[in-house]
This record gives structure tokens, C-alpha cells and sequence, in this order.
């Protein structure tokens, strides 16, 4: 069987390219450019009235006066803080991605990109919901792993320790990251499957 030499070869180069990229990229995206107040609520669920900022309903400050402030559920409020940091992160990703392609000399056909970008968003707004990823490591046996795993990182008013679970240093965590990156490689194929058979088309008519 013939092997399509150049196109296998710039399907390899295009490929790594795209992986290096989102790999590199990846931790300044989902750690610096997520604001404090999505990491803290994009996890949060429950059908309980919460403020914008994630304060329940009901455990203000004593003496603040929230009057006329929207509320809304919970599980509301996870899945726009979520989505909204799924939007900075894709943007930055495709920024990266399209800057890097083009010093190169390489222009990554519009389809082809959305196509792996849409692949890691919403994946990504899937995963840090919390919920599912949770869900997933049950079924994958990893709920003594998670639960093992976790930090502590402030006491309470009576001095107890307040475990949590999924954030930086935790099992779920680290779950978390290995989830996004083994994605991110599944929608690089995808990007250069989609790009290099447009490209093939387009020199067929």
C-alpha cells in the first residue's frame, strides 16, 4: 500500500504543532485568565437561592443589607460561572492557536479549527461542572482516589478543618487536568484530519 509521503508528513507536523500549542497554553488559560469568582462557583449545585457571588441565601454577612440583589439556583449559577470561563479559555486557545499557525506560515482552515475548539469547550464546561467528572471517576473505580486525595487549607470559626476536594493538590483535580489534556489530543487529530482533508478537496476541483 502507497503512503501519501508529504501529506502524512504534514499531518505528523501539524498535529504535534497543535498539541504543543494547547499543551503549553493550557495552564495559562484555565489557572490565570479564570477569574476568582468562577473558580469558587462553577462547581456549585443545588436548587438552594444563591447571590451572584455564590453567598446562599440567607448566610449574609450579619448587618449587610442585600435587598433587591439577584439571586438565582445554585446549579445556575455553577453553569454560567463555568461558561463564561470556558469562553476566555477557548478564546485564548484559538487566539494561540490561529497566531502560531500563521507565524508558520499555516492557515488552519476556519472549520477544521472550530471543530477541535468546539471538541475542548465543551468537554471542558462538562468536566468542570464537577458533577460528571465525579460521576466518571466513580465508574472508573477512582472514588477511593478522590476521596484520599484532598486538601485542607483554612479552619472554620471553631477551628475544624475544612476538607476540600476538588481543588489544586486534590485528586479531583489532577483527574481533572489528565481529562483536558488527553481530549486536547483527540481534538488535534481531529483538527488535522478535518484540515488536511480539506485540503485535499481543494485541490481536486
Amino acid at each position: 500500500m502507497m503512503t501519501d509521503r508529504p501529506a502524512s508528513v504534514q499531518a505528523l507536523a501539524l498535529t504535534g504543532a497543535l498539541l504543543a500549542t494547547w499543551d503549553a497554553l493550557h495552564p495559562l488559560f484555565d489557572q490565570w485568565f479564570q477569574s476568582s469568582r468562577d473558580a469558587a462557583n462553577k462547581g456549585a449545585c443545588g436548587r438552594h437561592l444563591v447571590y451572584r457571588d455564590g453567598t446562599p441565601v440567607g448566610e449574609e454577612v450579619e448587618g449587610e443589607d442585600r435587598t433587591g440583589q439577584p439571586t438565582m439556583t445554585a446549579t445556575r449559577l455553577g453553569w454560567i460561572s463555568a461558561a463564561r470561563h470556558v469562553a476566555s479559555y477557548s478564546a485564548g486557545q484559538l487566539t494561540g492557536t490561529v497566531l502560531l499557525t500563521r507565524v508558520l506560515g499555516y492557515r488552519v482552515p476556519a472549520s477544521a479549527l472550530l471543530a477541535g475548539a468546539g471538541i475542548n469547550a465543551l468537554t471542558h464546561l462538562v468536566i468542570d461542572k464537577r458533577q460528571p467528572l465525579l460521576w466518571l471517576a466513580a465508574r472508573a473505580g477512582k472514588s477511593g482516589y478522590v476521596e484520599h486525595c484532598t486538601v485542607v487549607r483554612r479552619l472554620d470559626e471553631d477551628g475544624v478543618a475544612q476538607v476540600e476536594e476538588s481543588g489544586p493538590g486534590s485528586a479531583a483535580f489532577e483527574l481533572d487536568q489528565a481529562l483536558h489534556r488527553a481530549i486536547g489530543a483527540f481534538a488535534a487529530v481531529t483538527t488535522t484530519w478535518l484540515a488536511i482533508r480539506s485540503i485535499k478537496k481543494g485541490r481536486t476541483r
